[in-house]
């Protein structure tokens, strides 16, 4: 389809290794995935897919499955090691060579600022809970902008904030692992100023198309009943309206918290965050089926019908057509990309080859969505499909593949899937007309 953007997503704490090289400093997941128990099977970040010292292969590998683009993020340890203040050119000259080796190969960086890997030295002056912590990543994100805004056209300051505000800060399952509503809720705010503050700066930079990250969970309720669509509609905001309806409209939800947890918001802050967006980033891998409960904790969660991924994840394409026929009317209008969505399978190498066909069938029914989607009015203009390549998947290690492209993490060797053969002839058809 001519005019939208085929391409694949990494990040950078996931794949890229080197975690002391040339002065990067450590991230918050850098110490949380050393503490027992809180990654399975003891998996660290520290080698990963060793993308920092093998990114020329990487991109070759990108250019033969004729990726128009490529999504990853730039580590803030690498660029700024203290988080703010000296900055370290080694590290954000890994960048420099990387996005110059993706254009000359013809493929369009996506640039993403943060994706989960805080500088260790700003969590222990109290992380996205300090404002301050936001007014060093607008610095960040000027510095970075300042280096790469004449060559790098999309840009987005957050990848899913909800999952660095509530995963991180309420339910403990990610960096940096607190347990506190009122932490996760002053570090939702302090994201979404840091969003705005970065778009600033990167504007101040040239940069010309700026946008975020979010993770959507369409929700439908499990019984057509009064309870279970209250529960819907609680959990709606939750999933969904926290990051989009400030963004969009300057106002928080009115539910589902309570006042007994305040959200730090200053005077002029929302004025700043609404409207600082020019495109919006989908990411989107399964639903929500909601029974009825007493406030958004006490909701119950059902199994859909349908198959599953290896994550446990219900596998429903018309999750992503409703997601962005919804976003057609309450985006205000914004450029969409899905710049998220893939599986995780129990893949296996065999007679050195990966045989995927679930992901296949993954794939071709959530971009025959987003089509469908394109074709009903939905301003979607490009998708990625997660993951270029097995990686660090956060808590869950080494244990779980999203990629279309198999890493044998003993000797760093990549193997293209079955899928990703079929992604290549997909963008090739597409281009054909």
């Amino acid at each position: 389809m001519s005019g939208f953007i085929y391409g694949a997503a990494t990040s950078s704490y996931q794949i890229e290794g080197a975690a002391e090289a040339e002065g990067r400093s450590p991230s918050i997941w850098d110490i949380f995935d050393h503490i027992p128990g809180k990654v399975q099977n003891g998996d660290t970040g520290v080698v990963a897919c060793d993308h920092y010292h093998r990114y020329e292969g990487d991109v070759r590998l990108m250019k033969e499955l004729g990726l128009g683009a490529y999504r990853f993020s730039v580590a803030w340890p690498r660029v700024f090691p203290l988080g703010r203040g000296a900055l370290n050119r080694a590290g954000l000259d890994f960048y420099q060579r990387l996005v110059d080796l993706l254009l000359e190969n013809g493929i369009q960086p996506f640039i993403t600022l943060y994706h989960w890997d805080l500088p260790q030295a700003l969590e222990d002056r109290g992380g996205w809970r300090n404002r301050d912590t936001a007014l060093a990543f607008a610095d960040y994100a000027r510095a970075v902008g300042e280096a790469l805004g004449d060559r790098v056209e999309y840009w987005s300051t957050l990848n899913e904030p909800w999952c660095s505000a509530f995963l991180g800060h309420f339910t403990g399952e990610h960096a940096p692992g607190l347990h506190d509503l009122g932490a996760a809720l002053s570090v939702a705010h302090h994201l979404l100023l840091a969003h705005a503050l970065g778009a600033l700066a990167l504007r101040e930079m040239g940069v010309r198309k700026v946008g975020t990250v979010l993770n959507f969970t369409p929700v439908y309720p499990y019984k057509n009943s009064l309870q279970d669509r209250a529960a819907t509609e609680r959990a709606q905001a939750f999933y969904n309206d926290w990051f989009l309806m400030p963004l969009v409209q300057g106002r928080y939800p009115a539910y589902p918290f309570t006042e007994q947890a305040v959200i730090p918001v200053q005077e002029g802050d929302l004025e700043m965050i609404k409207g600082s967006l020019d495109f919006l980033g989908v990411n989107y891998y399964s639903r929500a089926l909601v029974g009825a409960g007493t406030d958004f904790l006490s909701a119950t969660h059902h199994m859909g019908p349908g198959p599953v991924t290896e994550m446990g994840w219900e596998i429903y394409p018309q999750g992503l057509y409703d997601l962005l026929m919804w976003l057609k009317q309450d985006a205000g209008g914004l450029p969409l990309y899905v710049t998220e969505n893939g599986a995780a399978f129990a893949d296996q190498l065999q007679n050195g080859q990966v045989d995927d066909p679930r992901r296949i069938t993954y794939l071709e029914q959530h971009l025959e969505a987003v089509h469908k989607a394109r074709k009903a009015g939905a301003p979607v203009q490009g998708y990625f499909a997660w993951s270029l390549m097995d990686n660090f998947e956060w808590a869950y290690g080494y244990s779980k593949r999203f990629g279309l492209v198999y890493v044998d993490y003993t000797t760093q060797r990549r193997i293209p899937k079955a899928s990703a053969y079929w992604y290549a002839d997909y963008i090739k058809q597409a281009a054909a007309g």
